[in-house]
């Protein structure tokens, strides 16, 4: 996580806000925010080295780097590569994934494809975002909600019952524009547009992405489970996407999982997309809230709309 916290009194001082607005409505109380030279490929860089380090492996090791993100270092070429560069990943190959929130479990989705196809054997997969650098400050229904941050997780073949259970992803391009950027990509170029009129921030419809994200992680985390021959009861904890803590709440009661089976760490770090289930995995994790055997169920939603679940054996 980046050192920087903005906290809803600094965002008081920005936008006409307050602390008990943002509160209420979002459960956020303060958000990391990188510096203006640290970027995505420096905090991926970060968070793998841990990741390598609670492996015990050393980054030539690696053989496919995949990084879920939005915010990348450049247009061309991907962060991915731009990591490999940084790390020293000489054996990898590397790819980004374009999912905003559910980015890092199509990350991890593909990791698991790719080991069980037998293709790469030691996975490193990314969350990622600096979405400081799309958010608009002058939009106080958005500019409360996001941070930065990155979590990475090494994924590899294991000869037990353990591991990976199963991974569910899915995705319906008829509501692209109820969380997107309209100005930036090849239908609207910057290079045609003055600076002052580029919509090249986050534009979103809360009320109506709250609704969808609810119903489609519930049913993504009961396909993962019912594949996998579990129910709601064999959950140990439930790390989901820290977009809103309605949202959380609402998708636990809707899974019947109480409250205390559900790890939530959004009023520090707001919503950091496709970083957050990995940060709140990795914190869950340290805490000592995951131990071995445990059966985690992690959930994703984002634009595109893209949504994601994954069931894991710890």
């Amino acid at each position: 996580m980046p050192s920087r916290r903005l906290t809803n009194s600094d965002l008081e001082k920005i936008v006409d806000t307050s602390d008990a607005w943002i509160t209420e409505r979002s459960g956020i109380k303060e958000r990391r925010i990188s510096a203006d030279n640290e970027h995505s490929s420096d905090m991926s860089m970060a968070a793998i080295k841990k990741a390598l380090e609670m492996a015990g492996l050393r980054p030539e090791d690696i053989d496919l780097l995949i990084i879920g993100t939005v915010t990348p270092d450049y247009r061309l070429p991907s962060t991915s590569c731009i990591v490999q560069k940084k790390l020293g990943l000489v054996n990898a190959a590397t790819m980004d994934v374009v999912a905003a929130c559910a980015g890092f479990l199509h990350a991890l989705a593909t990791a698991d494809a790719f080991i069980k196809a037998g293709r790469f054997r030691r996975i490193v997969v990314v969350g990622v975002e600096k979405l400081t650098s799309i958010t608009d400050y002058t939009d106080r229904n958005t500019c409360v909600l996001f941070g930065d941050g990155a979590g990475a997780a090494v994924v590899e073949p294991t000869e037990d019952e353990r591991g990976v259970l199963g991974t569910f992803m899915k995705s319906n391009g008829n509501y692209a524009d109820l969380l997107w950027i309209p100005d930036g990509g090849s239908i609207n170029p910057l290079g045609n547009k003055n600076n002052g009129n580029a919509n090249v921030y986050i534009k979103m419809n809360g009320r109506e992405v709250f609704k969808h994200a609810v119903r489609e992680m519930e049913k993504a985390c009961r396909n993962v489970l019912d594949r996998s021959g579990l129910t709601t009861d064999d959950v140990t904890l439930l790390v989901p996407h820290q977009a809103n803590i309605r949202i959380e709440e609402a998708l636990a009661k809707r899974l019947n999982i109480p409250v205390e089976k559900v790890f939530i760490n959004i009023a520090k770090y707001g919503n950091t997309s496709s970083a957050s289930v990995p940060i709140a995995l990795d914190e869950a994790y340290r805490e000592g809230k995951i131990k071995e055997n445990d059966i985690v169920l992690m959930t994703a939603f984002g634009g595109g709309l893209t949504w994601a679940s994954a069931l894991v054996k710890w």
